[in-house]
């Protein structure tokens, strides 16, 4: 008989199934013994009726420990009041391996206890939904991409150079020189729109930023598309309307582990094009009269991106930042140079910044002139000013940080929960 996934039983009602998989609990009423049994597709409930099976798989059912692995069949029944609205009525039962005392417990255990038990955390129903959620996510940026004509590009994770800064970087020894984990695919992807016009890679990235916030982690996954001939407009359309599809998605395919994490889905239902757009002077503006004492020219943290999100319904832009504090290849807007076209997309409910995007510089010798204001050898930059010398073009692009995207839309409270193996700053095991 051939192995039947839990998320399919509704297929075979009334038919007898094979399902493999691990104890999930076990509670015994006498002559009734009940087993919850997963397979990383759902849970089922099977009950096992002590007069219609032989005695040793009795017996053997009244010896199972959670997460033993087990290979069940049974009859399927439909049942309302049962997870997915079926149950088995276990008729024959193996035992693959018995589980020793599981140290995750139904009663609660700490942030820490449970961190250093990630690798069998990620077995328990919540972790189980938040990272379904999150293959949800990664499989509609694909797709929102591939519709598009986008092609992937797969840039390197050892680097000779940063693109966001020299202070958060990871070095390492490469034989007889120096190379970085790299922070972000951004500079190589825009080599790569000259050659192909569309283009993203989406992989991991790592900053060695001194940070314990709820926002951060180490080693993080980053999409990053990059378009030759889109401006600052473009590039902001192309931003909100991939967050959309991506929680429209969600919406369609994830809602039952929404649920299960008690999301507020009437918030992500609003999260419909198009979003409000606010400039970097009106967000000032706006904390101004919060009460926040900030001035124009300083970069906004944490705290300043929640009262701002705060005033609206769905993810906000704000745009055209000062110079001063952005990276050295975003364009300056030609009609006021002291900003440059850029944005950061806010999630609602005080999620922060979850894209970072601009128009690129496409000139040499501003280029150029932005190295210098930024202390950066044009000798390791020389291959990305050739792409401003052979058919240079206006051109856009992004960086969406996938761990918090999936924090705001699950709605959790720190991101470590986010991804199957965190690493922050003091966590590298397991």
């Amino acid at each position: 008989m051939s192995q039947v996934y839990i998320e399919n039983l509704n297929e075979h009602e009334g038919k007898e199934v094979t399902v493999k998989g691990w104890v999930y609990n076990r509670r015994s009423s006498g002559r009734i013994q009940f087993v919850m049994v997963r397979d990383g597709t759902g849970i089922v409930q099977g009950v096992v009726v002590k007069a219609e099976v032989t005695p040793d798989v009795f017996a053997l059912v009244e010896e199972l420990t959670q997460e033993s692995s087990v290979v069940v069949k049974g009859i399927v029944r439909s049942d309302d009041r049962a997870p997915g609205g079926y149950e088995l009525t276990i008729t024959d039962l193996e035992l693959v391996q018995l589980a020793e005392d599981y140290p995750i417990t139904p009663k609660e255990h700490g942030t820490e206890f449970l961190m250093d038990h990630r690798h069998l955390w990620l077995r328990s129903r919540r972790q189980h939904a938040i990272l379904r959620v999150r293959h949800e996510i990664i499989k509609a940026i694909r797709d929102f991409f591939y519709e598009r004509d986008f092609v992937l590009i797969d840039t390197p994770i050892l680097t000779p150079a940063a693109c966001e800064g020299t202070t958060t970087l990871f070095e390492t020894d490469y034989f007889d020189d120096q190379a970085f984990l790299a922070q972000s695919g951004q500079l190589y992807l825009e080599a790569a729109a000259m050659a192909f016009g569309r283009v993203y890679c989406f992989g991991p990235t790592f900053r060695a930023e001194k940070s314990k916030t709820r926002r951060h982690l180490m080693e993080f996954w980053m999409l990053e598309p990059e378009v030759a001939y889109a401006d600052h407009e473009d590039n902001m359309r192309l931003q909100e309307d991939l967050v959309s599809f991506i929680v429209q998605r969600v919406l369609k395919h994830r809602r039952a582990e929404l649920q299960m994490l008690e999301r507020d889905i009437s918030r992500l239902e609003k999260v419909v094009v198009p979003f409000p757009r606010i400039s970097y002077d009106e967000a000032i503006e706006r904390l101004q009269k919060a009460g926040v004492e900030i001035e124009w020219g300083a970069d906004f943290g944490g705290g300043d991106e929640t009262i701002l999100a705060e005033q609206f319904d769905r993810p906000v832009f704000v745009h055209r930042y000062p110079t001063s504090i952005k990276a050295f290849y975003m364009k300056p807007d030609p009609e006021r140079p002291e900003v440059v076209l850029c944005d950061d997309l806010l999630a609602p409910e005080g999620y922060g910044e979850i894209i970072g995007g601009s128009q690129r510089i496409d000139e040499p010798e501003l280029l150029k002139q932005r190295m210098i204001e930024h202390d950066l050898a044009e000798e390791t930059y020389a291959w990305y000013l050739d792409l401003r010398r052979y058919g240079s073009v206006p051109h856009s692009g992004f960086g969406l940080g996938l761990e918090r995207t999936v924090a705001w839309i699950c709605g959790l409270p720190h991101v470590r929960e986010t991804i199957p193996f965190p690493r922050l700053i003091n966590r590298l095991y397991p």
